[in-house]
């Protein structure tokens, strides 16, 4: 028998049910998972899906939303994608997406006030679903959100809470992170640490310094206020490793006494270290702890000790919130904004040890 194929020559569902030998219905119902799927027998579906892999079948995505008035697509807008700490976030959403069978519509507005108004313009209207926001440490003004309270499209934001009344939120418990940067160098026998803060207008930054001051106290530890230092204001993601690099070398120049370097994030960890090499500062001499987690904390020499956020499954747990909100919506029923915090963890790697005997004095 002749198989019959659609406009493009691909193989249509009557095809398959053709093939399978039932009902175009029950065809219908297995490979749209349909509710009334459920009551239909295993082997039903097991033969349906072995006809429709036989013929080559795929679903007409575009069909099914115009039958449906849904576009399975949700907005993905990105502050920075070349940023380390956006791409992981970015693979959990989609790869979360993918398991839905939802397609992200990304936009990078490139740290750009005039690309995000216009990107959050477009992304909010009848072409999508829902809107992921990560929200990386650069500037951002949440005050252009406050238009999602007029608009019905179920929002996500990723790495801050946004202050929104309707927008949801998945962020890292930065004091506990704080909390335990300073705990590992403490067991470890540091009392002589420099601090690198975040810029002073980001919230992650005054939460984790919330944390290092709660065990400095609980230690008694004092800390000496000469060996803390502030990152500026940045507009390109990789500033914060030129920003490391800088005030370690001022640190040394400055003849400060210190055994370890607990630094904001990993990129600014990673330009302490570049300072600390070019004084032929060998890391046993000095530790060195991030938080983040990106790919080159695991890569970089030697491999860098570091809090994780677990950012791929802050993206994945950020399309979870939306999607129950969307169906919310389809439903007609109350959903109210959801506030998700999840746990950093510890990993200890090459950059941290011990004290030396001798302290650590900066280049001359």
């Amino acid at each position: 028998m002749r198989r019959s194929t659609d406009s493009r020559g691909t193989a249509t569902i009557r095809d398959v049910a053709r093939a399978s030998g039932f009902s175009l219905t029950t065809v219908s119902f297995v490979l749209n998972n349909a509710p009334l799927a459920r009551y239909i027998p295993n082997d039903t579906k097991s033969r349906i899906h072995k006809a429709a892999k036989k013929l080559g079948y795929r679903p007409n995505v575009f069909a099914r939303s115009l039958r449906t008035s849904r576009s399975h697509t949700v907005g993905l807008m990105v502050f920075d994608i070349t940023d380390p700490y956006c791409t992981p976030i970015a693979c959990g959403i989609q790869n979360a997406l993918y398991q839905a069978s939802y397609v992200p519509l990304r936009t990078d507005v490139q740290n750009d006030r005039t690309r995000f108004e216009r990107s959050l313009e477009m992304l909010l209207g009848p072409c999508v679903e829902g809107l992921v926001v990560i929200a990386n440490w650069l500037f951002m003004d949440v005050n252009l959100l406050a238009d999602l309270e007029k608009n019905s499209t179920p929002t996500v934001m990723i790495g801050r809470e946004p202050g929104v009344g309707s927008v949801s939120s998945v962020i890292v418990d930065n004091e506990a992170g704080g909390f335990a940067a300073l705990e590992h160098l403490y067991s470890l026998g540091h009392r002589q640490i420099a601090f690198m803060r975040g810029p002073k207008t980001l919230a992650d930054s005054s939460a984790r310094w919330r944390g290092i001051q709660n065990f400095a106290r609980s230690r008694k530890l004092e800390i000496n206020t000469s060996l803390v230092v502030d990152l500026p204001e940045r507009n390109v993601p990789l500033s914060a490793f030129d920003g490391g690099l800088r005030l370690m070398r001022e640190l040394l120049r400055a003849s400060r006494t210190f055994t370890a370097v607990l630094a904001f994030d990993d990129v600014s960890a990673l330009g302490a270290m570049r300072a600390l090499a070019e004084a032929d500062i060998v890391p046993r001499e000095c530790s060195v702890i991030g938080f983040d987690d990106i790919n080159l904390a695991a890569l970089c020499t030697p491999s860098l000790t570091t809090i994780r956020q677990p950012l791929v499954m802050m993206g994945s747990v950020a399309v979870t919130l939306l999607l129950e909100a969307a169906a919310a919506l389809r439903d007609s029923r109350d959903f109210a904004a959801v506030h998700r915090t999840v746990a950093p963890e510890l990993v200890v790697r090459e950059s941290t040890a011990a004290p030396c005997v001798t302290k650590l004095h900066s280049a001359t």
